[in-house]
């Protein structure tokens, strides 16, 4: 059976949970060698806390606190360290049921995931303190003593939603790849792109404070610009 051909349901979902088993192979391998590397990974991401806070060091309230802070540095470290993996298989689930004009954008397309994610990761890294600040200044008079687990399970979340959001160029234009959609209508989608980007972003973060939302949405409209650009000027090609 050749990929052009239709396939059976059993035989998607069987592919399917070979692909989901690679992914898990594949983060699992990351997460083992953050784990070695949790001591920096534990420096790197309280930096934003102690700039915002001064020298303070979190605090442990809990027993198994460390176990757990260990384990989500290790998940997180592997996720970042596994996402080529991940999107090439995510890709190549969806490969056979592409032309093969379209099957020519993979590594493009791959290579623009990997790097638009990394990059969000790192902007919202450098954002973060600034959220903090706001978060923990916001009411006068309050001392702050902040756990370890709480503090992680917010910074996490936060720099993964700013790395998947800076996925959304991506599948806007693969959307144009296949021709879903055209340069002029993204044109034409500018204020309810601009509406969608500002709702979005208020659900997704973890913090939502203002500062925030405008440091998510600002980028992302930017992006939804230059990709206007690149269907533009690449696909009419």
């Amino acid at each position: 059976m050749t990929d052009d051909q239709p396939r059976p349901v059993l035989e998607h979902l069987e592919e399917l949970r070979w692909r989901i088993v690679k992914i898990s192979i594949a983060v699992a391998v990351g997460a083992t060698v953050a784990f070695v590397f949790r001591g920096w990974l534990f420096d790197v991401l309280t930096r934003p806390y102690q700039i915002a806070l001064g020298d303070d060091a979190l605090n442990q309230f809990q027993v198994t606190e460390g176990f757990s802070v260990a384990m989500r540095l290790s998940l997180f470290g592997g996720l970042v360290l596994a996402s080529p993996v991940v999107f090439y298989q995510i890709w190549a689930f969806v490969n056979p049921a592409l032309t093969k004009r379209e099957r020519r954008w993979t590594i493009p397309i791959v290579t623009a995931l990997v790097v638009l994610f990394t990059a969000g990761v790192v902007f919202g890294y450098y954002i973060l303190p600034r959220g903090l600040e706001f978060l923990l200044g916001i009411q006068p008079g309050l001392n702050s003593m902040i756990g370890a687990s709480d503090y992680f399970s917010v910074t996490l979340r936060f720099l993964l939603v700013f790395g998947v959001a800076f996925e959304f160029p991506v599948f806007l234009f693969a959307a144009a790849a296949v021709g879903l959609v055209g340069s002029d209508q993204l044109k034409r989608g500018r204020r309810w792109a601009i509406l969608i980007i500002v709702v979005v972003g208020a659900v997704v973060t973890p913090t939502g404070d203002p500062l925030t939302l405008t440091a998510l949405s600002v980028p992302l409209y930017l992006l939804y610009e230059i990709t206007i650009w690149l269907v533009k000027l690449i696909l009419r090609r």
